[in-house]
């Protein structure tokens, strides 16, 4: 199903991926409407899933997390992926979990605080049934990292409607 976005629609989105602890008001003074108005289409879009979350994005060398490693895995067969997926998804260490073409059938996005914490976590991804093949590549220095998205006019949902 698709939806159509309105410009009053865009600049929250756009706002909100800019500023994403911007209170209601502020908000509604930047798309000029009133306080009500901003949190009616907040909810709405939410409800269609085109706002899923609120986060604070944290630098994690503070917290010492110190390496970004991508690790493109080779399992063996689509009746692993399941066990895969959930094994990625109950480690906090694994940032994102993807299905991919090329070498490997998934690539891992992780986080671990140095390299003796990434080679403990490689080795349990290892151990995983089903995984046959890891490749790994460490991340020397990052220059973009962002969730931002150019939004357009016309949004397709996924699934059913909310």
């Amino acid at each position: 199903m698709s939806v159509v976005l309105d410009e009053i629609d865009i600049k929250i989105l756009n706002h909100l991926q800019k500023a994403g602890r911007a209170q209601r008001n502020e908000i509604a003074e930047v798309v000029h409407l009133s306080v009500p108005s901003v949190s009616e289409r907040m909810r709405k879009l939410e409800e269609r899933g085109l706002i899923q979350e609120y986060v604070a994005v944290l630098d994690a060398t503070l917290f010492h997390f110190d390496i970004t490693a991508f690790i493109f895995v080779e399992v063996d067969g689509s009746h692993h992926y399941p066990e895969f997926v959930k094994h990625a998804s109950q480690h906090p260490e694994v940032l994102e979990c993807h299905s991919i073409t090329g070498d490997g059938s998934h690539m891992l996005k992780v986080r671990t605080k140095n390299t003796t914490t990434f080679e403990q976590f490689l080795s349990q991804v290892q151990s995983w049934e089903g995984v046959s093949k890891t490749r790994s590549n460490i991340v020397l220095s990052t220059f973009k990292e962002s969730q931002k998205i150019p939004i357009e006019k016309t949004v397709t949902l996924k699934g059913a409607t909310r």
